[in-house]
């Protein structure tokens, strides 16, 4: 990373705290359709936000030009950052009231970076993104194609980075326009007032939107494909890269649903760790484990109400909308992990929901994720594992014996000093699903 760059400074302030940041790769062709779809969410929000952008060049900009004279009438502020190019500062756009240029110099290291910071009561998200150098790439050299031009970095709608984000930001436009950093950071002190009594934005329909923005984007590419192929034979890289960032969408929702959850907010992590644990002690196939391990990362998608409304209910309580769930199946090769989440609240004896299964016909995968999901989330709030284990003992028709043992083992040895390894889930590493059969 470029010193001095925002990625350089955003990823410094992350390491200080002790957080993580999901960083990658990106191609141009990504970053453009996960724009789009962000920017276009503005349409549907409650709220006018300050928009901030980096476009490197203001060639970039100028094919932005007119989308952006759209978002101004949505946006309080609109703040584009760009190196000088001839023309841009005179398109229409840039005469609104509310549109401001900076133009970067060409030395300043966010004019090689790709930035795009919406903040407003109710809806926040951000791109962050560096192009990689000729020394990044490597023997392979520089690409041909524009559209396969790299770029590292991150997208998020975590309020936290996008406020220490847009904060960078500002702080940068101070170095040549002070008034406008003085305005911005009025406006949005005013946005961070309005966010207490702020509705809650449709988070779902903003992720389906991502995710379509996405796919569009590689139909557009292989117009030959029906919809939901994926075609990896042509184009491979930049075709896995648009579907690793659907994946990733529904990794950020998922990310937001923790973050609601005061109590819990790394329920997620320790739902995995732990399914992956019971797994290997069935002594299941890597593939199944790790269907499991993505479908306990997204296990909050099956409470969706209940999770984004009210904080985490118990994963016990038969309180499902499965809405969530069902835009899963928009990626054809995330419906087994849909599948998974969708009977989770399935009891052994049959009185569960919503299809009402017993015994084996319930998914094992639902069963552990389940069993591993409302174990956590009692240790959570204090309960000993022994209490829980009894606690399920007493529930004779709810859990599926065989895995209650499983469990037993697993608490004993939590008991005696084990600890589960909780590694972050990466995109990329759900692509194994690329090779699986979709299941319904």
């Amino acid at each position: 990373m470029l010193p001095e760059s925002i990625l350089k400074q955003l990823t410094d302030l992350a390491r200080v705290d002790g957080a993580t940041l999901h960083l990658g790769v990106y191609y141009k062709n990504t970053l453009v359709a996960l724009c789009h779809a962000l920017e276009d969410a503005i349409a549907q929000s409650q709220g006018r936000p300050v928009v901030l952008a980096a476009f490197q060049l203001g060639k970039w900009y100028l094919q932005e030009a007119d989308r952006y004279g759209q978002l101004a009438d949505r946006s309080r502020q609109i703040v584009i950052l760009a190196a000088p190019d001839a023309g841009f500062a005179e398109h229409p756009t840039s005469q609104r009231s509310n549109v401001a240029i900076v133009p970067l110099s060409p030395t300043d290291p966010v004019a090689q970076e790709w930035h795009l910071t919406i903040v407003s009561p109710s809806y926040c998200a951000m791109v962050l993104c560096q192009e990689l150098t000729a020394a990044d790439y490597g023997p392979e050299g520089l690409p041909q194609s524009d559209l396969e031009r790299k770029f590292y970095g991150l997208w998020t709608f975590v309020p936290q980075w996008v406020d220490r984000g847009a904060a960078l930001l500002v702080e940068r436009v101070a170095r040549y326009q002070p008034a406008l950093a003085e305005q911005l950071q009025r406006q949005l002190a005013a946005v961070a007032q309005e966010q207490a009594t702020a509705p809650g934005e449709d988070w779902l329909t903003i992720t389906q939107q991502v995710v379509n923005y996405l796919q569009s984007t590689h139909q557009h590419r292989h117009p030959a494909l029906q919809p939901g192929q994926l075609g990896f034979e042509v184009g491979a890289p930049l075709d896995q890269n648009l579907v690793s960032n659907e994946l990733q969408a529904f990794l950020r929702l998922a990310e937001l649903l923790e973050l609601s959850d005061g109590q819990n907010s790394g329920s997620a992590a320790e739902v995995a760790a732990l399914t992956e644990a019971i797994g290997q002690l069935l002594d299941l196939p890597a593939a199944q484990l790790k269907r499991m391990r993505l479908a306990a990362a997204l296990h909050r998608l099956g409470r969706w109400p209940a999770v984004w409304r009210e904080g985490l209910a118990d994963p016990s309580a038969d309180c499902c909308d499965l809405s969530a769930v069902q835009v899963l199946r928009v990626m054809p090769r995330l419906r087994p992990i849909a599948h998974i989440l969708n009977h989770l609240t399935e009891h052994w004896d049959g009185s569960g929901q919503p299809s009402g299964l017993a015994g084996d016909a319930i998914p094992l995968e639902s069963r552990v994720v389940a069993l591993c999901a409302d174990f956590q989330h009692r240790r959570s709030r204090g309960e000993q594992p022994n209490e829980i284990l009894q606690h399920y003992r007493d529930q004779s028709g709810r859990w599926d014996p065989k895995l209650l043992e499983a469990l037993t083992l697993l608490a004993q040895g939590l008991q005696q000093g084990w600890e589960l390894p909780q590694m972050p889930l990466r995109a990329s590493s759900g692509l194994w699903l690329l090779d699986e059969g979709a299941t319904s």
